[in-house]
């Protein structure tokens, strides 16, 4: 008989519903909310309230296109956290009571987690490759800049990490410090495509062992601009495009050292990157150069796995509920969790 797992995903501004058969993926579904842009960044406020309002059409939109019924779940996964605490809130009671009418267990998961294990989500009609273990993950988002070595879906070891900002909200600091809009990663490739990337030199953070800083990388942007400024007050339009590329490929260098310090470390030649900045066209080009150069094996999820979606909330809570994992309904949301 078929396992049905229907994944819930609502740590920050994405709706996200989405519904796995076996380990196979039967539909995604995901409500962004334009709201934000506004204010260049998320309104935790805003978000939850947008949460109460999409919920429901999303997982029904979910379910529909997976063409089964409520009563065909086998279990909801659900993410718990980190994340905003009034959107969590929002999808981990929505589980629960899903939970209880249709008298089903209820599998809790870490957003972070779902990032990781998005190569393992299989596609109908696709070759479905997916990482040996052990592996190696950078996981690079908005709030996390982590090395993972990862020895099995439910046990997992940080090797590194930031001891400040992560990756993710570097590009977005740039980006409001140059004008350019939010979300910043985007804008900055994009960008970043179009100019020299030799162009101009940032600072690189020292930072022993395996771990991250990059609020360094940021101070050295906003005192590069503000003195080229003094000089021409067109410099920044002038430039912008050598500047994000300059600096798009100062982060991906600073990345790129620590993953391979820990792969020499760890002798692991198996390589993924999860996160909403592994969807940065640079660091995927970079990270399968290295890989062909060090004999890496290299995985890369697709653009529509790299953002917030409930495809991974889904296949993580999968292999939970394999193994026998079921979750209290006195369970709540947490804004932090210490590890996996």
């Amino acid at each position: 008989m078929s396992d049905y797992i229907l994944g819930i995903e609502s740590s920050c501004d994405d709706t996200s519903a989405a519904v796995i058969k076996d380990g196979f993926l039967m539909s995604n579904v995901i409500a962004g909310q334009q709201v934000h842009k506004d204010y260049g960044g998320v309104v935790p406020e805003l978000a939850s309230r947008a949460h109460e309002q999409n919920i429901v059409p999303v997982v029904s939109q979910a379910l529909a296109k997976a063409g089964i019924k409520p009563t065909d779940l086998t279990a909801i996964a659900f993410t718990r956290g980190p994340g905003l605490l009034g959107s969590l809130l929002v999808g981990t009671s929505f589980a629960k009571a899903l939970g209880v009418a249709l008298n089903i267990p209820i599998v809790m998961v870490n957003h972070l987690q779902g990032h990781i294990l998005a190569d393992f989500i299989k596609q109908p009609e696709k070759e479905n490759m997916h990482p040996s273990f052990p592996y190696l993950c950078l996981l690079v988002s908005g709030g996390n800049s982590q090395i993972v070595r990862v020895d099995n879906p439910l046990n997992y070891e940080i090797l590194g990490q930031t001891i400040d900002d992560a990756v993710g909200e570097a590009f977005d600091k740039c980006s409001k410090m140059m004008g350019l809009g939010y979300p910043g990663g985007p804008i900055i490739d994009k960008l970043a495509k179009l100019g020299d990337p030799d162009r101009f030199q940032f600072a690189k953070p020292q930072i022993p062992g395996l771990d991250y800083s990059f609020s360094g990388v940021k101070t050295s942007l906003l005192y590069f601009v503000r003195d080229q400024l003094k000089e021409d007050p067109d410099f920044m339009e002038k430039n912008k495009e050598d500047i994000c590329a300059s600096f798009q490929k100062t982060l991906i260098d600073i990345l790129l050292s620590k993953l391979i310090k820990a792969a020499k470390q760890t002798g692991i030649r198996e390589i993924t990157i999860g996160g909403g900045v592994s969807a940065n066209s640079g660091l995927r080009n970079r990270i399968e150069e290295e890989g062909r150069n060090r004999g890496w094996n290299t995985y890369l999820p697709e653009f529509k796995f790299t953002t917030d979606n409930a495809a991974m909330i889904a296949i993580a809570g999968y292999f939970h509920y394999l193994h026998g994992e079921r979750t209290p309904l006195d369970v709540a949301p947490v804004s932090r969790i210490a590890d996996f």
